[in-house]
């Protein structure tokens, strides 16, 4: 075996001194890009505090355990999410494979048996037929003189994060579109409640009118102004019902499971949570820490970053060991295949090699320049995002503080259009006003109290929208997986997936690499 450790040596000692030579990572490193950054908030309120505060469960401002069950819920089963959640699995499959690129490329064993029949006309005479058996071992290397690799694995780095970031945004959105579609429920069951109510004082109205029609006290008139405003009343019945219907329906998908009443879940029909006075936003500083859309664009502009080192590499030449290992007999000579093993059936090929695309560096240099237009844009983008995020934070901002302004204007005009119907109808039945002002009342009512209940329902929507505009809700999940136990379970029968399926954090690519590399 002597010819093997010296061939050995000799791989090590070239592998060696190429990595001496040269350990040039190309393209720039990446820094974190700057964005403008507000220094306060513009919405200015006695509702808003500016106190630092943890977003994380910020649904249990409303104090509804129905809507903390509903959010738990559609975290552990809405499909979507596991979507997302499969897809860090995928990056880590391909954070993987980049890292593989780090180490021999090409690594395998192989083998052949041949029976040879040789043509009795050739030109050197017959010598009748032979057979030649062989089997070794081949490896090529190509090292990473310029980077290139690592830049690869750093872009699946930062392709990992990305689809991080990507799950955090899609669990902000789901914990406030199932608190959206929830205040939407509640406020359609408060419309519906209210539009009930009011079906019940007109039909007092209409029966008191036509009484007086038939004992010949009034006019006709009165009573059909009774029977089609009562009949204007009920039919925002159906209509309020089929909202109320369909928001159920869009819970029940955000919650993974075919439409249904949701009754269970619900527990019947409820009111519209209450607001808290004031409501902690933080400094606009704390913004891009926390939404995860923006460390996304972060992520992108990282992952483009280094495609720009792997593009540049290809402009120098890229260095390589191969070599090839094994046994060969034949007996088409003295010698036999039984001596396949023998040290003298030994036969070695190691050495450097190298190739340099010379003639493409037209090609090569405009892939680098399409590379870092496309960073540029990623940084433009990032930019832009941030400009976006406070864009959401102060329109939510100022929506609530405005819908709350609304709400309560609205209590007073739903309080005197109450009262109005109490007047009105003393006063038809005193004489001394007519009808109309009765019906008139009475629509005034059904309108004020709608439009008092719509605006409560968009003081709670206009929170929801500054929480999610805040960026939180994800921090849910920190400590869990990011795939279900039924995906994970379903996934392993199929394939072997090692621990890529339950990662407890996620290492960075060094540390992925085998202890005595490192």
């Amino acid at each position: 075996m002597t010819k093997a450790r010296q061939s050995g040596r000799i791989f090590v000692s070239l592998y060696l001194l190429l990595v001496m030579i040269g350990c040039t990572t190309l393209g720039p490193d990446f820094e974190s890009p700057e964005a403008p950054i507000a220094t306060s908030w513009q919405t200015k309120d006695a509702s808003l505090a500016k106190d630092p505060s943890e977003q994380a469960e910020w649904w249990k401002l409303f104090n509804d355990p129905v809507l903390d069950t509903l959010i738990q819920t559609a975290y552990r089963q809405n499909l979507p999410l596991q979507v997302a959640g499969l897809r860090i699995v995928e990056a880590r499959a391909q954070l993987g494979i980049a890292v593989g690129s780090f180490f021999p490329q090409t690594q395998q064993v192989r083998g052949s048996f041949d029976h040879n029949d040789l043509s009795r006309n050739r030109p050197l005479g017959a010598i009748g037929n032979f057979r030649d058996a062989q089997i070794g071992f081949d490896a090529a290397w190509e090292l990473d003189f310029w980077g290139r690799f690592r830049r690869g694995i750093e872009s699946a780095e930062a392709n990992l994060a990305f689809n991080v970031a990507d799950y955090d945004n899609a669990l902000v959105s789901l914990t406030s579109e199932i608190a959206r579609v929830y205040i939407t429920i509640r406020t359609l069951e408060e419309r519906l409640a209210l539009a009930r109510s009011n079906i019940a004082l007109q039909e007092e109205s209409l029966r008191i009118a036509r009484v007086r029609f038939e004992n010949g006290a009034t006019s006709e008139l009165d009573f059909q102004q009774a029977t089609y405003n009562l009949g204007n009343t009920r039919a925002l019945v159906p209509t309020l019902f089929r909202s109320l219907r369909q928001a159920k329906n869009s819970l029940s998908i955000l919650l993974g499971m075919p439409p249904n009443d949701l009754r269970e879940m619900l527990g019947g029909d409820g009111s519209i949570p209450d607001v808290p006075v004031t409501i902690t936003t933080g400094m606009p500083a704390d913004l891009i820490r926390r939404r995860p859309d923006i460390r996304q664009a972060e992520y992108l502009a990282a992952t483009q970053s280094a495609l720009i080192g792997v593009a540049k590499a290809e402009l120098f030449p890229s260095f390589s060991l191969t070599g090839t290992i094994g046994f060969q007999a034949s007996d088409f000579a003295s010698s036999n295949l039984s001596d396949l093993f023998d040290t003298e059936s030994m036969f070695l090929t190691v050495g450097p090699s190298f190739r340099w695309n010379i003639l493409n560096y037209g090609r090569i240099w405009n892939n680098v320049r399409v590379q870092d237009a496309r960073l540029q844009q990623s940084l433009v983008n990032y930019r832009n995002a941030v400009l976006i995020a406070y864009q959401e934070v102060e329109d939510a901002m100022v929506a609530f503080v405005q819908s709350q302004q609304e709400s309560n204007f609205r209590n007073v005009s739903a309080k005197a259009a109450s009262r109005s119907v109490e007047i009105a109808n003393i006063q038809y039945r005193e004489g001394t006003v007519s009808f109309q002002r009765v019906i008139d009342s009475e629509r005034a009512l059904v309108e004020q109290q709608d439009l008092w209940t719509v605006a409560r329902g968009d003081v709670a929507l206009s929170l929801i929208a500054t929480y999610k505009a805040l960026g939180g809700g994800w921090e849910i999940r920190e400590g869990d997986e990011f795939i279900s136990n039924e995906n994970r379970d379903e996934m392993e029968e199929r394939t072997n997936w090692s621990n890529l399926l339950s990662q407890p954090t996620e290492q960075s690519w060094w540390q992925r690499l085998p202890n005595w590399f490192r």
